[in-house]
């Protein structure tokens, strides 16, 4: 088989020498101090859009008052990539058409005037794991490279009708294995405030990207924990929904049993708005949304109808954005798992500051525990078992000449990667035979979700009451700060989402000290709730943002890709 070749697509640079030259010193100064995220800023009527920490409500704004275009807009995100990502490495394919996408959309507005749907023209860059139609899935290897999809993926869909523009494809951990952040394909992905430092992952170019303002949004995927790793250390927003509320069509699977795609944003109302447009029943036998939870493919009956999804769910298809309460921390009450909090003591401290920050807001803060958590994270994530049988169905499903079919091939062609294909294939062969896939999959939500669930409620396992139900469990998302030229360690605490399939959101909660040899660097913490109950983590997740907005805890814009002249 011919491998196609594995050379990285880029745009003609669009930035002037003068331009570049302007920006090189202060891209290289990963040690300067962070700049702050402007609270809400006026913009005089002729000021032009700052796309550095733009949020999409400053975009529509914009638009809407004709200070800009939507292909001024682009050609700006297009030119900071240009200027920037070479430090970072975190697209690995472009799009030669978003230009005129843009410029399709600007003749739609003149002729709609203020109407426009929730996303118009908003930016935004995918993890290349998810289809979009005329840009190939690669997982990141070059095995893959050039690959084109049928069509796009449910969720790139649903953005794309709601009038986002995808500027392109982003790097990631090659096949989503593990939180390194580095491909064959597209290159180790750099950490934006520090480009020593690793950026967590497998969606670390989503990470990049969105953190250094080269995209407005993003999409990741999250098996283990691999949109909020990657949030965590980028000081992003990121949300691994329930199962279920997103589909899994068009996706490259790690683990459908777990896997589910997640935005990942700047700020919370960006991710509100993002996730209120992915969500949505699919009729794919793709999707995974069956209708019954952690459902097993070979035992899962999918919903039928719009009306069996809404049932299930549970919330208005709106009920994300109208979430959003600047108070949304009073009369809070939230459990914190102080058994998850491990021992870097820069990360203890940035949570407790988070904390008498909650408490200030209004917000009842109670340490918690999880019955019996040490057996709870000890279970096994089921991409050892699943990944085999899962690429070759997706490989399948698209047939294109010159290209693998099946998980064999794909190995025969990475040697790279050999040690995990081999691990793979050996629990991936007969999985349906092996005990431990059915402990994983059988017995595992029985034991975990329960267990959950009693520590949200504020009971004993046989209900009792021991106080006030929780709105929330807080603890770390990672447990140790991003190493130079290494992961974050998230220990167990990325597990209790996919191991239950209920939502976590990862958001700021503050940044550590900048030191003489260290920029400040964000800490990240993580909201876990009940099942399909996102807007009560968004409502939470904003009240906090909001209660620090202008403070040292509220998220500070990196200083590796300033604001272009």
């Amino acid at each position: 088989m011919t491998l196609p070749s594995p050379a990285r697509r880029r745009l003609t640079p669009v930035v002037g020498a003068a331009v570049l030259a302007a920006t090189t010193a202060t891209a290289g100064l990963v040690t300067a101090p962070a700049q702050a995220r402007p609270a809400d800023r006026p913009v005089p009527p002729q000021q032009e859009l700052q796309l550095v920490e733009a949020t999409i409500d400053e975009l529509q704004k914009a638009l809407v008052t004709g200070r800009t275009t939507c292909t001024e807009v682009v050609e700006g995100y297009l030119e900071r990539i240009e200027a920037y990502d070479d430090q970072y490495l975190s697209y690995i394919e472009l799009s030669d058409t978003a230009l005129a996408e843009a410029a399709a959309l600007d003749a739609q507005k003149a002729t709609r005037g203020a109407t426009t749907p929730p996303l118009f023209c908003v930016p935004v860059v995918l993890k290349d794991n998810i289809d979009v139609e005329g840009l190939p899935t690669t997982a990141g290897s070059p095995v893959l490279a050039g690959m084109l999809p049928p069509d796009d993926a449910f969720v790139t869909e649903q953005l794309t009708d709601a009038g986002a523009i995808v500027l392109g494809k982003a790097n990631l951990d090659e096949f989503a294995f593990g939180f390194g952040g580095a491909s064959a394909l597209g290159g180790q992905v750099s950490n934006v405030y520090d480009l020593t430092r690793g950026p967590g992952g497998s969606s670390s170019g989503t990470g990049a990207a969105v953190a250094a303002s080269l995209a407005m949004v993003g999409l990741g995927t999250d098996t283990g924990g691999s949109v909020r790793v990657p949030s965590s250390v980028e000081g992003l927003v990121g949300i691994r929904p329930t199962m279920r509320l997103v589909s899994q069509d068009g996706i490259i699977p790690l683990a459908l049993f777990q896997d589910t795609a997640g935005p990942m944003c700047r700020a919370v109302e960006d991710c509100a708005l993002t996730l209120q447009v992915m969500a949505g029943f699919d009729d794919a036998d793709s999707s995974g949304q069956y209708t019954l939870p952690q459902q097993r493919d070979d035992r899962g009956v999918l919903l039928g109808s719009e009306a069996a999804y809404a049932e299930v769910v549970g919330v208005r298809p709106d009920a994300y954005t109208k979430a959003l309460k600047p108070q949304g921390l009073r009369n809070a009450r939230v459990g914190v798992v102080r058994a998850l909090f491990g021992n870097d003591p820069e990360v203890i401290a940035t949570m407790e500051e988070a904390i008498a920050a909650m408490e200030a807001a209004g917000a009842t803060v109670e340490d918690v525990t999880v019955p019996d958590l040490g057996v709870v994270t000890s279970f096994t994530s089921n991409s050892r078992f699943e990944f085999k049988d899962h690429l070759t169905r997706y490989l399948s499903d698209r047939p294109v000449d010159g290209y693998p079919r099946t998980f064999d091939e794909v190995r025969a062609l990475t040697p790279s990667r050999q040690s995990t294909f081999a691990s793979y294939d050996v629990f991936g062969t007969d999985r349906y035979a092996n005990p431990d896939y059915d402990l994983n999959t059988l017995e595992r939500p029985g034991y975990v979700r329960p267990r959950l669930e009693a520590a949200l409620d504020n009971t004993t396992l046989d209900g009792t009451a021991l106080g006030e139900p929780y709105d929330a469990l807080l603890y770390p998302s990672v447990v140790s700060l991003p190493r130079v030229g290494g992961s974050p360690s998230s220990g167990s605490n990325n597990r209790l989402s996919p191991y239950s399939g209920f939502p976590a959101l990862s958001m700021p909660a503050g940044f550590t000290e900048a030191t003489a040899t260290r920029p400040a660097l964000p800490v990240g913490m993580e909201l876990l709730g009940r099942e399909f109950d996102e807007p009560t983590l968004l409502r939470l997740a904003y009240g906090y943002q909001e209660a620090v907005e202008g403070t040292d805890l509220a998220r500070q814009a990196p200083t590796t890709a300033p604001e272009l002249p």
